[in-house]
């Protein structure tokens, strides 16, 4: 098991050292720090400029190489992701929106995640009942809105509602102030980032359910004298959650999208926001750092997936 683990953390590491690279490779070649004073003024002193874009190694006058190991050395040294094009060191930019968007995310996949796979059981066991067709509808009417649409929707439905009880239930712009302000402040974007992961992930566990519900070995459990609900749980669950852990593990990237409209919708100033704010600014370090995390967030859900299964399933133990 610990080599297991070990070999998985060697492989997520240097895929995620080959990703940041090649990130700060493209961004290199497509943003161009100079652009930000063309848009504001085109007289102004390009000598000047220029002199501080070299000083701060994202000149286009410097060749990427030469950029590129001069920004990996003092990352792999000092932790240091470097500035901005107007001189802001992006470290500090970062470590105010990282909280965040960790609390966003994590929290709406949390939610997605577990929701997700008790709807998709339940409605497994009731396959064609009416229960399972309205889910299914449901499921799927929420999987086809975008995610900037979602969130509008309970925004207009959360003023509804503090219309209709005369309080304030929802908040909605804005992360509030000590810890009821911000938990006030968090149930409507969490629910918007939640929602798309309980239809999407309750659609995929129902199917992987109707496939474990009929095995051979759920029938022979049950014939043994195995009530309906402990076969359920013990053995087509536990099956069907194996290769829902690995859809899970990769399908975390895709939240960080849906946290960028998220938070621009809500006024959470986070990593999506941020990653947004960097292309339009042309900060090729700030542009990479996003990657990095967002990287860094995927595998470390896919190593969490590989524990589980391991877990889960005793062939990946014993080989």
């Amino acid at each position: 098991m610990i080599f297991y683990l070990a070999r998985r953390i060697f492989n997520y590491a240097l895929l995620l050292f080959i990703a940041t690279s090649l990130a700060y490779m493209l961004a290199s070649f497509a943003l161009d720090p100079a652009n930000n004073w063309n848009r504001e003024d085109p007289t102004l002193n390009w000598a000047a400029i220029n002199a501080n874009l070299v000083a701060y190694n994202i000149s286009a006058d410097l060749p990427v190489w030469s950029r590129y190991t001069t920004w990996l050395h003092s990352v792999l040294t000092g932790w240091d992701w470097g500035v901005t094009p107007k001189g802001e060191s992006v470290n500090g930019l970062i470590s105010t929106k990282i909280g965040v968007s960790l609390r966003l995310v994590f929290l709406g996949a949390f939610i997605g995640m577990t929701g997700g796979v008790a709807l998709g059981a339940w409605t497994a066991t009731r396959q064609y009942r009416l229960s399972d067709r309205v889910t299914s509808f449901l499921a799927m009417l929420v999987i086809s809105t975008p995610a900037m649409v979602m969130a509008i929707l309970l925004q207009v439905l959360a003023v509804q509602v503090n219309r209709s009880t005369g309080y304030q239930i929802f908040e909605f712009t804005g992360e509030g102030e000590g810890l009821a302000g911000r938990l006030q402040h968090l149930i409507l974007p969490t629910l918007s980032m939640s929602l798309g992961g309980i239809a999407s992930y309750s659609r995929y566990q129902r199917n992987l359910m109707l496939d474990t519900l009929g095995a051979d070995y759920v029938r022979t459990a049950r014939a043994k004298g195995l009530v309906k609900r402990k076969a359920v749980v013990r053995h087509a669950l536990r099956t069907a959650l194996i290769p829902m852990a690995t859809y899970f593990a990769f399908a975390l990237a895709g939240l960080f999208t849906g946290a960028a409209i998220t938070e621009r919708v809500y006024g959470w100033h986070g990593m999506g926001e941020y990653s947004v704010n960097s292309i339009a600014q042309y900060d090729i370090n700030g542009v990479t750092a996003v990657v990095a995390f967002s990287g860094l967030c995927t595998l470390t859900g896919a190593l969490l997936s590989d524990v589980f299964v391991a877990v889960v399933d005793p062939r990946v133990r014993v080989s």
